[in-house]
């Protein structure tokens, strides 16, 4: 098979698709690997570095497009690479179909086979292409929330850790899965007061035996978080329902309850966001105010780290994108049915049930086993 990579053209997105080493496997296991000139750059890999590796290195991201029969990429298309598509391409990225209707109408009308790493169910029910970006997103959140606390930032001046005689910032975190766990890690580190909220009463339980009296955990419902938010410093978004919108459980009514220069960090904003008041924001502008509230909406906050984020995603991503080059997908998912729950387009159709659902009459939902 033609496996490709491009540059991502998202605002100061540097993250990549493939690493080296990657291309290096692809190649051995007889691919063609072609990727663009200056593909790594900022992750911090050359020209030189995928050449050595065996691919081949083209001027411009349409030669590779044109030429491949997957492409491996980190975030979901734009809309100037809608023309890019063609019918039966393999696309094998990100692509957070149920906050991008234009996406998915331009798949669907390609034909294209589009494979989402964020729907991969795993035997374990988690998501494993999704986990790695979870996690230095949940680490960045409060990093970022308590830089954005700075008052020449717009917040209110508080040190989220305190010092003796002075009281800890407050951090209220929305989800206790991947995000939310790797949040509470960092908050607690930074010594901060951390409430963590989830539905899931199991989940509290196993957050509440790994940080013990560290933390305080709650059932997530409207009563409770209107009473935490009040008094937080750092309010953090990490809701995820794989495939779908995420629910907007964080309420504009909240904000002028809350301190003047609170910081709200919505995780969730490639999936819609989990704010009423969300809206994307890029790395190069990413705050706004509303009500006194800072809110911080990077739709991708993992690029803000480029090679620790490339490195860890190829980790994840490179054995199953390895079984799809080699078998082809229709096979590759008969002998893993667990890449199955991955497809989000396919042949023209709608493919996943959650994206399908977010989209009300929008589309037809077609189960992909019943299509190869």
């Amino acid at each position: 098979m033609k496996v490709g990579c491009v540059k991502e053209i998202k605002a100061k997105e540097f993250r990549v698709g493939m690493t080296p080493d990657a291309a290096k496997v692809y190649a051995s296991a007889g691919h063609e690997v072609i990727v663009e000139q200056g593909l790594g750059l900022g992750s911090g890999f050359t020209d030189a570095e995928y050449e050595k590796a065996g691919a081949k290195v083209v001027k411009t991201a349409k030669e590779v497009w044109d030429t491949v029969d997957m492409m491996v990429k980190v975030k979901e298309p734009l809309a100037a690479e809608y023309p890019l598509f063609r019918k039966d391409l393999i696309l094998y990225t990100y692509l957070h179909l149920a906050a991008d209707k234009p996406q998915t109408d331009a798949l669907l009308e390609a034909k294209v086979k589009g494979v989402a790493y964020e729907t991969l169910i795993d035997h374990t029910g988690g998501t494993p292409l999704l986990a790695p970006m979870s996690q230095i997103a949940g680490r960045l959140a409060v990093q970022e929330g308590a830089k954005y606390l700075e008052k020449i930032f717009g917040g209110e001046g508080v040190l989220l850790s305190g010092v003796p005689g002075t009281k800890k910032g407050k951090v209220v975190i929305l989800g206790g899965g991947a995000v939310g766990t790797n949040a509470c890690k960092i908050a607690v580190g930074m010594g901060a007061d951390v409430t963590i909220m989830d539905i899931n009463l199991q989940r509290l339980a196993y957050l509440d035996d790994i940080f013990g009296a560290r933390i305080q955990t709650m059932v997530s419902n409207d009563a409770n978080i209107e009473n935490e938010v009040k008094e937080a410093d750092v309010v953090v978004g990490a809701v995820l329902i794989p495939g779908k919108a995420a629910p907007k459980i964080f309420k504009k009514k909240y904000l002028k309850e809350m301190k003047p220069g609170a910081v709200f960090v919505d995780v969730a904003v490639d999936q819609g966001g989990c704010g009423e008041t969300t809206k994307v924001t890029y790395h190069d502008d990413p705050i706004f105010e509303v009500d006194g509230v800072v809110h911080y909406c990077v739709g991708n906050m993992p690029g803000a780290v480029p090679r620790t984020s490339t490195i860890a995603l190829n980790n994840a991503t490179l054995a199953y994108g390895l079984q799809i080059a080699n078998k082809g997908l229709e096979k590759a998912c008969k002998d893993n049915n667990y890449i199955y729950s991955a497809i989000n387009t396919y042949d023209g159709k709608l493919t996943h049930l959650g994206v399908a659902e977010s989209f009300g009459d929008a589309y037809e939902f077609v189960d992909p086993k019943g299509l190869f």
